[in-house]
């Protein structure tokens, strides 16, 4: 059908194709109307009008209709060749074929029309809804922090000397927190809007996995969780080229998923693999895990579990995805049946025959 749409072709090319599909038909059934009877070329002509209104504007679709009646009158109702029509009964089928074929176009025109309409005011409201649930998102989450910050620079500067040392760092450890989680969702706007724009393009190199995997961990164990991240270095592990800024972006915002969503003193625990071209990349933890019926919705954007803990702006997951799609890989959540959740991050990648220490 795409072969044939009006996104395919232009006004002209319309007209063209119309007209050819319906001397096609008209071909193929004056050959068969000794078997047929001229009564069912009819039927097969109006089908063809029926599908072309599916497909094409308007114009095109109603000279089709006009082009394919007089077909029909001047080889297949007797007498053939010419215009005359021989009996009343054929010239009121000839009249009524030809204001089916009219209708039938028209009619199906509008239908595809207003389900045009209907279509672009769904996506208009979808939009509005997005819009709507990024504003309330932004207004908190970035508003918090920078209240955090404000308020922590303002203590500060106006007690001065009467306050405590600890309660200095104590501040300043505030103040680092709401920058991270500020800059945090400053950077998954910026990536959501990359991942938008299409103008996301993996810059391949070599990478060391365990290197990867550990940065991430110091990261997220820059700000106090009460949370075990445990990861098992593989010193065997061969170097992979992959992206490595987007694929530490992807297992950040995995390890940050699961330490927002999972209670305090949880495990959570990485492991990685090369083997047959993939590189794979797992992300479990032994907290709450997801309902089964909102895992097929986790990574959409802006889309954050019921009843979830405040904070956030629903794009971690889905950058995630998006930056693994990227890659052509693909990511993948389920539950563990002893009770928590695992992500597995699957791309193909290149990967050397060394290991990384020779």
């Amino acid at each position: 059908m795409k072969l044939f749409g009006i996104k395919s072709h232009g006004p002209s090319s319309q007209y063209l194709i119309s007209l050819v599909l319906i001397v096609l038909t008209a071909v193929t059934c004056y050959f068969l109307v000794g078997y047929i009877g001229y009564k069912v070329v009819a039927l097969v002509l109006l089908l063809v009008v029926s599908v072309l209104a599916m497909l094409y504007d308007i114009l095109p679709v109603l000279i089709a209709a006009v082009f394919s009646a007089l077909t029909w009158n001047f080889f297949f109702i007797p007498p053939t060749f010419n215009f005359t029509i021989g009996s009343t009964e054929d010239a009121l089928m000839f009249l009524m074929y030809f204001v089916v074929a009219l209708i039938n176009a028209v009619l199906t025109f509008k239908i595809r029309d207003f389900e045009k309409k209907a279509r672009d005011k769904e996506e208009r409201e979808k939009s509005i809804r997005l819009y709507n649930t990024l504003l309330s998102s932004l207004s908190h989450e970035l508003r918090t922090p920078i209240a955090t910050i404000i308020g922590s620079i303002d203590t500060i500067r106006e007690n001065g000397s009467r306050i405590s040392e600890s309660s200095r760092h104590e501040l300043y450890g505030e103040v680092a927190k709401a920058s991270l989680r500020l800059n945090r969702q400053v950077d998954n706007l910026l990536n959501m809007s990359r991942l938008e724009a299409g103008f996301l393009s993996p810059k391949l190199d070599w990478c060391d996995l365990n290197e990867l995997i550990h940065t991430v961990i110091l990261h997220n164990q820059e700000v106090e969780t009460g949370h075990a991240i445990l990861f098992e270095a593989n010193e065997n592990l061969p170097l992979v080229r992959i992206d490595r800024g987007l694929m530490e972006q992807v297992l950040h915002n995995l390890v940050h998923n699961a330490v927002e969503h999972t209670p305090v003193h949880s495990t959570i625990r990485i492991e990685v693999e090369v083997a047959d071209g993939m590189c794979r990349l797992r992300v479990s933890d032994n907290g709450p895990g997801f309902p089964e019926h909102e895992i097929p919705s986790v990574f959409n954007k802006f889309y954050r579990l019921p009843q979830s803990a405040a904070g956030g702006t629903g794009l971690g997951l889905s950058i995630a995805r998006g930056f693994t799609e990227a890659h052509k890989g693909r990511i993948v959540l389920e539950n563990l049946p002893a009770g928590g959740a695992k992500f597995t991050v699957e791309i193909p990648c290149e990967h050397s025959t060394l290991n990384p220490e020779k």
